[in-house]
């Protein structure tokens, strides 16, 4: 059964609160099992054992949160076993402009760069879902359709 990892950081449970709604996506596609877990209990090891991976972080300086980033740094031990693998983003700020954006393309471009697939959205948040402080109920929609996108590309590639 195929498998994805929802991996985030928070530091005032806005972050959390945006992955779990990525869960609750996950979870309504059938057939794809789910993890939900914060960065300091993933290691890079782990890591290439999922389908599909989507990383959340808050926002630090335009960028993604030194925790989060230390484990996308170390995964590099595993460089090339991610090809074919899914990826997914999403963030948060505390004000509109204050990096959501940035944040959420960084993940991307590491995902990229080990040779995951990515699919983007012609609704709404096209990189990944964000959020301005705590999570609004537009930013939990967008989190459950990028759950559910990846999941059911997860859930394409495992059927063939």
């Amino acid at each position: 059964m195929p498998k994805v990892l929802i991996v985030y950081y928070t530091r005032s449970g806005n972050t959390q609160k945006m992955a779990e709604a990525v869960a609750d996506g996950v979870r309504g596609v059938p057939g794809v099992e789910m993890e939900l877990r914060p960065c300091e209990e993933v290691t890079p090891d782990e890591l290439v054992t999922y389908d599909g991976i989507i990383m959340g972080s808050p926002v630090y300086f335009g960028g993604i949160a030194a925790e989060l980033k230390k484990l996308i740094d170390e995964s590099v031990k595993h460089y090339g076993e991610f090809t074919g693998k899914v990826g997914g983003a999403f963030a948060t700020s505390g004000a509109i402009g204050g990096g959501t954006e940035t944040t959420v393309i960084d993940i991307l471009k590491a995902m990229l760069i080990h040779g995951m697939i990515v699919q983007g959205t012609t609704k709404g948040a096209h990189y990944g879902a964000v959020a301005f402080g705590e999570p609004d109920q537009r930013a939990l929609n967008d989190c459950r359709g990028l759950g559910r996108r990846v999941a059911e590309l997860v859930m394409k590639l495992a059927e063939g």
